[in-house]
């Protein structure tokens, strides 16, 4: 049966110094390297066909990291689609081309774009505007941050392209492996276990620990 694995990246430079990042294009910190060579432990042995991250280069560290040491060997090689680097970028090795894992990347797995909070101190943020209004920025799941995006806006562009795109490798028996970030994520879980939009506000996802699903009668079902 497929498997989908769902992975928040590890954490960032930006993360360790308690800033808003959003769509900043931020790499690890030195933990969320560590943190991806263990969840890369974790799914070592795991059968995946395909990789979906989205276009920030701490996800796609996360992804290249924990696929550096998987049983399989393979080497994952991102599938640019447009440009010079579509047409140029190809292999030409029947061999080669077997040994590889595609990796694709898309904008609408990004984490939430927080506007004008971007590159701000978070304790800084709300000794200006209050717990409480920080707070609905940050938890609440239709409050847009100044400029930003809500948890609903992530919503709105990560379901459809996790209906489109991912569910129908899935579908065709595929094992998926996606690394993203903590509310493009917690859009697909919302899609995926039907939480309510108070719920899935309030629910969180550790960095660096994979979240692993079955697909069994056309459904998928956690892992415990």
């Amino acid at each position: 049966m497929a498997q989908l694995i769902l992975l928040r990246h590890g954490l960032s430079q930006w993360n360790n110094a308690n800033l808003f990042t959003g769509w900043v294009d931020v790499p690890l910190c030195k933990e969320g390297i560590e943190e991806a060579e263990k969840a890369g432990q974790v799914i070592k042995d795991k059968p995946i066909d395909i990789v979906f991250c989205s276009v920030l280069i701490r996800a796609i560290m996360t992804a290249m990291i924990a696929l550096a040491d998987h049983s399989s060997r393979k080497t994952p090689v991102i599938q640019h689609t447009r440009g010079e680097m579509a047409r140029l970028g190809k292999i030409f090795s029947e061999k080669a081309l077997k040994n590889t894992i595609p990796v694709f990347l898309s904008e609408a797995l990004n984490e939430r774009m927080y506007g004008s909070l971007q590159g701000l101190n978070k304790q800084e943020t709300r000794e200006k505007y209050g717990d409480e209004q920080v707070h609905l920025w940050r938890r609440s799941y239709a409050t847009n941050p100044p400029d930003g995006e809500s948890l609903k806006d992530t919503c709105a562009r990560a379901i459809p392209y996790f209906e489109s795109t991912i569910m129908p490798h899935l579908q065709a028996g595929k094992n998926v492996f996606i690394s993203a970030h903590g509310n493009s994520l917690r859009a697909i879980i919302k899609y995926i276990e039907h939480f309510s939009d108070d719920a899935i506000a309030q629910f969180e996802i550790a960095t660096g620990i994979p979240r692993i699903y079955e697909m069994k009668e056309g459904k998928l079902t956690l892992l415990e």
